[in-house]
């Protein structure tokens, strides 16, 4: 015991390695601190986290090049196409990168890629970087650079044209996201603690155990005993149902507040439904069956791939026309997400889909087998009945 431990004994202030709570008996422990790794532990943050990221990642990312007349290819043949859709780099693909891009964006507000290009300035792949060693350096009002920190402890610094950059929404800087979990991070909190919660009653028994009453005036080291003891001999499910042996005028008062007592299972769900609406995502979507209908499934999907995906599917978009392609580049390439197999719905929705695009003129019988993937059938769209004036095919409209 050291000379400061035996001064703050002798006059009352023992230090301990359990805090001490009103009167010296032991404190609960409160919630954790918020962290993208310990709002993960909740398991409705993880499911919406996955479900963004994975939907992201396994959607087809193509680049495309705008013709004078208004019609659109796939440009296969340029760099950035196979970075997209491929290969990022040499030891991902491109789900991979996507969903720790997604991921990385909605837990900590920002995703960092580092940016490496050919001898033509043409980007070669991208290496994503780990947030919280990146840091982002101002020039006025804009971003001048950016600091990284390797695993080995050694800081480099890049350009911001080295460094591709997905921001969820701003905040106070509009050019540093903010997560759904840092805007709402009571929400966080209060399912960390109802967690807690319900480890720590299955850990006691199930139940609250009840007050000890002694007749004497008990000192903070004999309260730091007894707790210890009670809860080495009674508490957790192992030691349910054993009698307690008491001394010396001590009274046993049980407290049964079971889990239904204190609304613990509503309590959990309207929890889940929180962190629903704070990441955007339908309840259903992440497992909350309790107001489920499947008879819905394909307007749910419409509304996730809208009002969920839609925003963060044009922020990657805009992010990679403005980032990863040169000015003269971007006048005729654009990035674009295919969702057309988020959307596809079931057979009797896509063959009405298919007729009326046909009948309309914006859709080929062969571009429908396509979507399908389906065999070409060679002079497919030169059977198409003569008895029905069919105007000429028109470029497929915009999905925004």
């Amino acid at each position: 015991m050291s000379i400061i431990t035996r001064a703050l004994s002798a006059i009352g202030l023992e230090r301990r390695s359990a805090p001490i709570g009103v009167g010296g008996w032991p404190s609960l422990t409160a919630a954790g601190h918020v962290t993208p790794e310990s709002a993960q532990s909740i398991a409705a943050v993880y499911a919406a986290v996955a479900l963004i990221a994975e939907s992201i990642g396994s959607l087809p990312l193509r680049l495309y090049q705008r013709g004078d007349n208004g019609d659109r290819t796939i440009a296969a043949g340029h760099p950035l196409a196979s970075v997209l859709h491929r290969t990022p780099n040499d030891q991902q693909c491109a789900t991979e990168f996507w969903e720790w891009m997604v991921s990385s964006m909605l837990l900590t507000g920002n995703a960092y890629a580092r940016v490496t290009r050919d001898n033509a300035g043409q980007v070669a792949s991208l290496w994503p970087l780990v947030t919280d060693r990146v840091q982002v350096l101002r020039r006025g009002e804009a971003i001048g650079g950016y600091d990284y920190t390797d695993r080995d402890g050694r800081r480099e610094r890049l350009l911001p044209a080295e460094v591709f950059h997905l921001r969820h929404r701003a905040g106070t800087d509009p050019l540093i996201g903010v997560s759904p979990i840092q805007a709402a991070r009571a929400v966080i909190e209060l399912a960390q603690a109802e967690a807690q919660h319900g480890q720590s009653t299955w850990d006691n028994g199930t139940r609250a155990s009840g007050i000890l009453n002694f007749a004497g005036k008990l000192r903070p080291e004999q309260r730091t005993a007894i707790a210890a003891s009670w809860q080495t001999q009674h508490a957790g499910g192992s030691n349910a149902g054993k009698v307690p042996i008491l001394e010396e005028g001590t009274q046993y008062t049980p407290i049964s507040m079971s889990l239904a007592d204190s609304d613990y299972i509503a309590s959990r769900i309207h929890t889940v439904q929180e962190v629903a609406r704070i990441f955007k995502v339908p309840p259903i979507m992440i497992g909350d069956l309790s107001n489920a209908n499947y008879s819905v499934s394909e307007s749910m999907n419409r509304w996730f791939a809208v009002h969920t995906l839609g925003r963060h599917l044009s922020a990657i978009e805009g992010a990679i026309n403005r980032q990863l392609l040169t000015p003269a580049a971007a006048r005729t390439l654009y990035s674009e997400f295919s969702l057309e197999g988020l959307l596809r719905g079931d057979t009797t929705t896509r063959a009405a889909f298919y007729s009326s695009g046909i009948a309309s003129g914006w859709m080929l019988p062969s571009e429908a087998r396509a979507f399908e993937n389906l065999d070409a059938i060679p002079g497919l769209d030169d059977m198409v009945s003569t008895t029905t004036a069919v105007p000429a095919a028109q470029p497929y409209p915009s999905k925004q």
